[in-house]
């Protein structure tokens, strides 16, 4: 991944589940920051030359041989650096101070006593106030490094936040990226800003500008193919090289049968009335479900999906003799496949998340949104022009419905799925709460109940209705809804969708990985 820019702040990463905060955090600060993992930290510093330094939470013991360590040579490059919780940690053993296991734990909410001034409190905490933080730790301090003084304590820790600043050096034991510590944010901001000195001016149209300009310099004259899936990252990313090269670039939209209602024509109206965007709309429906009959695991779903996609993609792909496929590829996907093979994705993600790129292909890869979040990935969106009731779209997974039809799948239970969908999500919109729910669907069940409907009997489908509030997509838990909207949506979806004569509300929390329902 390239520097985008001059003012970089470079997060090394020690496995906190939450490091991927840091990094959102100082973005919202208006600075572009990478994630690392500690192994190639060194490497990394030589390569971006980053304006600061943010060593990450953990959850492995510093007092224990084997664990990771700060980067040798970190500390006396003159780079302004904060540690959190395991990244406070190494960063005290590294430069002479002493950790040892606590006999007083800290996980959960804590009071932070401020007891001195320091650059990293300016304009936020004073001396002698008392401020909520968040808390997760075993290990703490138990003596500072030379030149390092107490800034601040807690009950569980008598330095929960210490300050170098001389070198410029802060490390706090509590974690000021997540939203439990209230006014963490601002202390990410303060250090960014008022003790690095950056700027701040890394914007969404600072961002377009730099990444035309890198897809033209790789690209050259090539040519471009591009898979739409219909969701958001796709369609982001063919807009924008289609900015950068214009014809050089072709999307092809596979036509599954697997697309929400009136989506295929959805896409297909946006990019060649609205963009001109040459597109290849294959219709292959009838090709996916009769490789679909009679199949209900959902791993065989999801690998019937994928192989054939591919198949039906390379096929089209052969035809425009590309040289480069583009990819959605966030930064999220980027983190997880770096932490966890040491080496970048090759999975298409934003096609179809079940499949592979094939090697026979031979394309090089294109991936303009590596660098983004999903919320920079919708402001890009905005940026380029993209209509907002497209760019806010909630996420929909490359398998499609047939992750929400458990079960076999025929044509005449995806189109009562899709019905019921669309009543669903529009009595969400009308309810002013689309915006307020990451992921809303509907579920087919494979099971049918007898009803009575009107004078006579019914022997029909159960439709489950799923609604999720999530950060990352990586978690989730269920929306609340009251019960006035629920009997709205189930009675417009029993009156107006033949094939179905009950429903229900998924009320069950997801743990990481598990956001979809089959």
């Amino acid at each position: 991944m390239q520097n985008v820019r001059d003012d970089l702040v470079l997060i090394v990463d020690f496995g906190s589940q939450v490091t991927q905060l840091i990094a959102r955090r100082v973005r919202e600060a208006g600075v572009y920051s990478e994630i690392v993992p500690f192994q190639k930290a060194e490497e990394a510093v030589d390569r971006l030359r980053p304006r600061a330094v943010v060593l990450s939470g953990g959850p492995a013991s510093v007092t224990e041989l084997g664990t990771p360590r700060a980067p040798k040579n970190l500390f006396d490059r003159g780079l302004p650096v904060l540690g959190i919780c395991y990244g406070q940690q190494a960063m005290v053993e590294a430069l002479g101070g002493e950790v040892q296991p606590g006999d007083h734990r800290e996980f959960g909410r804590a009071f932070l006593d401020v007891e001195k001034p320091s650059r990293l409190f300016d304009g936020i905490w004073a001396p002698g106030e008392k401020h909520q933080v968040w808390m997760s730790h075993g290990d703490r301090v138990e003596s500072l490094p030379p030149g390092f003084r107490t800034i601040g304590v807690s009950a569980g820790a008598p330095f929960a936040a210490i300050a170098d600043e001389e070198r410029r050096l802060y490390g706090v034991q509590f974690h000021p990226e997540v939203a439990h510590t209230p006014d963490g944010a601002k202390l990410i901001q303060n250090f960014v800003h008022h003790v690095a000195g950056l700027a701040g001016d890394w914007t969404m149209a600072a961002f377009r500008e730099r990444a035309v300009a890198r897809i033209r310099e790789q690209v050259g004259t090539g040519r471009v193919v591009c898979g739409l899936s219909g969701g958001v990252d796709s369609a982001v990313a063919a807009v924008l090289i289609h900015e950068a090269i214009g014809d050089q670039l072709t999307c092809v939209l596979v036509d599954h049968g697997l697309m929400r209602e009136g989506e295929a024509k959805w896409v297909v109206d946006l990019f060649r009335g609205s963009y001109n965007i040459p597109l290849v709309h294959v219709e292959a429906a009838p090709e996916f479900l009769g490789a679909l009959a009679g199949v209900t695991d959902p791993e065989v779903k999801r690998k019937t999906i994928g192989r054939l996609f591919i198949e039906v993609f390379d096929r089209e792909a052969a035809k425009i003799d590309a040289d480069f496929l583009a990819q959605g590829t966030l930064y999220p996907d980027v983190i997880e496949s770096v932490s966890a093979t040491g080496g970048p994705s090759v999975t298409i993600k934003s096609h179809h998340n079940v499949g592979g790129l094939p090697e026979r292909m031979k394309l090089k890869l294109v991936e303009p949104l590596r660098e983004l979040f999903k919320d920079e990935v919708r402001e890009l969106g905005r940026e380029l022009g993209l209509p907002d009731r497209f760019v806010r779209r909630h996420p929909f997974p490359g398998p499609g419905l047939a992750i929400r039809c458990p079960g076999e799948i025929t044509a005449e239970k995806l189109e009562i799925l899709r019905k019921a969908d669309a009543i669903y999500l529009d009595e969400i919109d009308r309810a002013g709460l689309y915006d307020t729910i990451w992921q809303a669907f509907a579920v087919l069940l494979p099971v049918r109940t007898v009803g009575v409907m009107g004078d006579g009997r019914t022997y029909d489908h159960v439709c489950a209705l799923r609604a999720v509030t999530s950060v990352d997509g990586m978690t989730a838990d269920f929306y609340h809804f009251d019960m006035n909207f629920l009997g709205r949506a189930a009675t417009r979806i029993i009156n107006e969708v033949r094939g179905i004569n009950r429903v229900v509300y998924d009320v069950t929390s997801k743990p990481p990985g598990t956001i979809e329902w089959e």
